[in-house]
C-alpha cells in the first residue's frame, strides 16, 4: 500500500470504486463505434466452444450473468438471440468482442486498488475482479464461437 488511508476511506473506495469502474466502462464501450470491434480467429484450444461446454459446463450458468448493455441507450442486448440472419449474427459476434474487451478493461483497473489497500484487501479485490469479470469473458467467447458456427452453416 502506497497511500495510507483510514479504514473507512479504504472501504468506501473499494465498495464504490468497482461499481463506478464497471458501469463507467460499460457506458464508454457502448459509445465506441462498432467498427472498432473486429474479433480475431478463435483459438484452437477452444475447440469451437466444446472446451467451454465440457470443461466449464458453461451452458448451465451463462444465462444467469447480467447483461450491462441493456442499461444504456444504444447498448446491444446479448441475453437472447433475436434473429438468425447473417447480418444480425455478424453484429452479435462484434458485440461479444466489445463485451469481452470491456471486461478485460475492468480487470486492468485492479492494480489501482493496490495503492491504498493492505495486502489482505488486495487479495479480496483480485478475487472479486476475477469472479465478476472472467465468467463474463468466458460467456462472450463461448457465444462468439457458437455464432461463428451458426454463421458458417448459413453460408
Amino acid at each position: 500500500m502506497l497511500i495510507e488511508l483510514p479504514i473507512g476511506w479504504v472501504v468506501l473506495l473499494n465498495v464504490a470504486g468497482w461499481p463506478l469502474i464497471q458501469v463507467g466502462l460499460a457506458w464508454a464501450f457502448t459509445r465506441m463505434p462498432l467498427a472498432w470491434f473486429r474479433p480475431g480467429v478463435p483459438w484452437r484450444w477452444e475447440q469451437q466452444g466444446r472446451f467451454y461446454e465440457r470443461g466449464l459446463a458453461i451452458k448451465h450458468w451463462k444465462d444467469r450473468l447480467p447483461d450491462g448493455a441493456r442499461w444504456f441507450a444504444g447498448g446491444f442486448q446479448k441475453g437472447t438471440l433475436a434473429r438468425r440472419d447473417g447480418e444480425y449474427l455478424r453484429r452479435f459476434i462484434q458485440e461479444t468482442w466489445r463485451g469481452e474487451l470491456c471486461h478485460w478493461a475492468a480487470l486492468a483497473f485492479v492494480p489501482i486498488f493496490f495503492l491504498w489497500n493492505p495486502w489482505w484487501a488486495d487479495l479480496i479485490i483480485v478475487i472479486y475482479a476475477v469472479a465478476a469479470n472472467v465468467p463474463c469473458i468466458l460467456a462472450q467467447r463461448y457465444n462468439r464461437l457458437r455464432f461463428h458456427r451458426l454463421l458458417a452453416r448459413k453460408r
